[in-house]
């Protein structure tokens, strides 16, 4: 299993924008086979500021869904030109 977040920083005046990107790329995303799950989160205390938490079955589902299409219109050519700051967390399961 692959577990990371992603936390990003957006200008005040795309927060709508950046709300309905993350709705069509996170209804694409959890549809992919190996998803196992994607959810973003707006931090309550940072409006601006984005955190999306996602797990894949393995390497290849996490592939395949940065090489999908939708990835590549919501994300590449959405979040990613949008955002201000970006770092991502890679999560290690505790078992």
């Amino acid at each position: 299993m692959i577990s990371f977040t992603v936390r990003m920083r957006f200008a005040p005046e795309d927060r709508a924008e950046i709300r309905s990107i993350l709705q069509n790329l996170g209804a694409a995303s959890r549809q992919e086979p190996g998803c196992v799950s994607y959810v973003a989160h707006s931090v309550e205390a940072e409006p601006d500021v984005i955190v999306i938490y996602e797990q894949y079955q393995d390497a290849e589902a996490l592939e395949a869904h940065r090489s999908s299409g939708h990835f590549d219109q919501w994300a590449t050519n959405g979040l990613y030109r949008k955002m201000r700051e970006r770092a991502v967390e890679t999560l290690q399961e505790i078992v």
